[in-house]
């Protein structure tokens, strides 16, 4: 039962290649003292919650980094660098000398790079996506252009990956989980959907108690400027994705002056509420899933399956009467409803998904659900049998975002109102209306991001046939940052930069590069 994630497309490098093994950041007591590899923590400048950040100190890595798979340009491996760190923030921004949370950090140069221009950090959303696999992953698909004029820098966000990770269950407990398929129609499927629900809260409020609460958006946009000192810059200089456009407008809200050149791809909408944000993401859904059913129509494989949608329904009603094998290897999991639907929505995010997706529709109709389980552990992270923590870092951080809620009675109604609206995934995703109903209360809900004092323009982009984050939500962010400029990709797939569009390509280089905005109200073709 995965909460919907408005991640990037790009996020999906997670077993790309960064083997820290034995240097997963951990909890600190204030003064560095810890089992795990630690730097020194952060001087305090007084109780501002703006700590002086110690320069981070890298060292070579690329030992660690499986640098073959990054799929890099001829003569761009030997040109690299790899560098990694850690470096010490405060749990709590209001005991900035307390508990510190350790942040893992990665920096690529470029032999060819001169311009000492400093770092692009960068951020692929999630919440819970790993920045240390973006930027390495970036290094097989950014121009030279870009790499010869910043240093790349990545890093887990606090509660993710390598970075003080978020981990309250088992893979078995996930394999579970993300198998449970209850009916929100009936009772008993309510109460199981809640009792799933609340195993999570329980299992990592035991285990973290109240540091839990500190693993949220406006912490972490305060770590930004930690890594801004860290990596010696006196100007941040950001790429994030999907609920990395998040982060960076909370970044600019709270440190305009700080502002270099920001790209914000794929915008979460900062006006709109919780449910309803997650009901525009399901609406973009359904709409993705009848693009995909239109070109099935007419290309081959996918053509014989006749009515797309229809198939999809019924593989949900083969899996509910009796879960479908797979005759992948060493894999004796079978497909149930909710791991079919993780595997359409996973093909969703990018059209070159769509042929995969295709062929395991058919395959899974003919009994054999190994395509469809591919693709559902893409979404959930799951490689050769073992789980990042991207679950729980994304159900921990966009918690202790929300207000408490939804009730019962809310989250009944809103079923009702789904199952209609969005005959797909709607019935199926409103069981995760109970992950932050029963999650713990104490929260900090982010402010309304604007940034009219930001020391230069942002550029945000968004993509008018977006799923997972609705082009509206690009205006917005636009509009309510204030000193911000939109550019438009009349797209397919999840955000735009580095999606096939060369036209949009060429005006985020030159934006980061120089600073140049593309002209006004700019729309690029499809």
């Amino acid at each position: 039962m995965p909460r919907l994630r408005p991640r990037s497309a790009l996020a999906t490098f997670a077993a790309v290649a960064l083997l820290l093994g034995g240097c997963t950041a951990s909890l600190t007591d204030g003064h560095g003292r810890t089992t795990e590899s630690a730097s020194s923590g952060p001087s305090s400048s007084g109780s501002t919650g703006n700590p002086t950040q110690q320069p981070a100190n890298f060292a070579d890595c690329s030992d660690r980094i499986n640098i073959s798979a990054l799929g890099l340009p001829a003569g761009r491996e030997n040109k690299l660098s790899f560098e990694c760190a850690v470096i010490s923030v405060p749990l709590d921004y209001a005991k900035p000398t307390g508990q510190q949370v350790q942040l893992t950090l990665v920096r690529i140069h470029d032999s060819d790079n001169t311009a000492h221009a400093g770092s692009l950090i960068v951020n692929p959303g999630g919440p819970g996506g790993s920045g240390l696999n973006l930027a390495l992953g970036l290094t097989g698909q950014v121009s030279d252009k870009l790499l010869e004029h910043f240093d790349l820098v990545g890093f887990d966000p606090r509660g993710v990956g390598e970075s003080t990770p978020i981990a309250c269950l088992s893979d078995s407990q996930k394999d579970r989980l993300d198998a449970e398929s209850p009916d929100m129609r009936t009772a008993v499927g309510f109460t199981q959907a809640k009792n799933l629900a609340k195993q999570v809260a329980e299992a990592c409020s035991a285990k973290y108690g109240s540091s839990l609460a500190q693993f949220d958006t406006v912490a972490t946009a305060r770590d930004l400027d930690q890594i801004r000192q860290a990596v010696g810059d006196r100007l941040l200089n950001y790429l994030g994705f999907s609920y990395g456009t998040e982060l960076g407008a909370q970044y600019a809200h709270l440190f305009p002056s700080k502002i270099g050149v920001a790209v914000l791809d794929g915008a979460v909408d900062p006006l709109t509420d919780d449910i309803t944000a997650f009901a525009d993401q399901l609406q973009g859904f359904e709409g993705a899933f009848d693009q995909f059913a239109d070109w099935c129509k007419t290309h081959s494989p996918c053509r014989t399956l006749g009515n797309p949608r229809t198939a999809v329904y019924d593989v949900v009603a083969k899996a509910r009467t009796a879960p479908i094998p797979s005759t992948a290897p060493d894999d004796n999991r079978k497909a149930t409803p909710s791991l079919v639907l993780t595997g359409v929505l996973s093909a969703l995010y990018s059209q070159s998904r769509w042929p995969d997706l295709g062929k395991a529709i058919i395959e899974a109709g003919d009994g054999d659900a190994a395509g469809l389980m591919q693709l559902a552990d893409e979404y959930n992270e799951r490689f050769n049998g073992h789980y990042t923590n991207i679950a729980e870092a994304n159900t921990t951080i966009s918690c202790n975002d929300s207000k408490p809620g939804p009730t019962d009675a809310t989250i009944r109604a809103t079923t009702r109102s789904w199952q209609q609206r969005f005959p797909m995934f709607g019935l199926w995703s409103a069981a995760s209306l109970f992950d932050c109903q029963v999650w713990q209360p104490q929260r900090t809900v982010p402010p309304l991001p604007t940034a009219t004092s930001a020391a230069h323009k942002i550029l945000v982009i968004g993509n008018l046939h977006d799923p997972a984050t609705p082009y509206q939500g690009a205006k917005d962010l636009t509009s309510t940052l204030g000193n911000a400029e939109l550019l438009t990709w009349d797209g397919e797939g999840h955000t735009s930069f580095l999606q096939g569009s060369k036209c949009i390509d060429d005006f985020v280089d030159t934006y980061l590069v120089s600073g140049a905005l593309p002209p006004a109200a700019t729309t690029c073709p499809r």
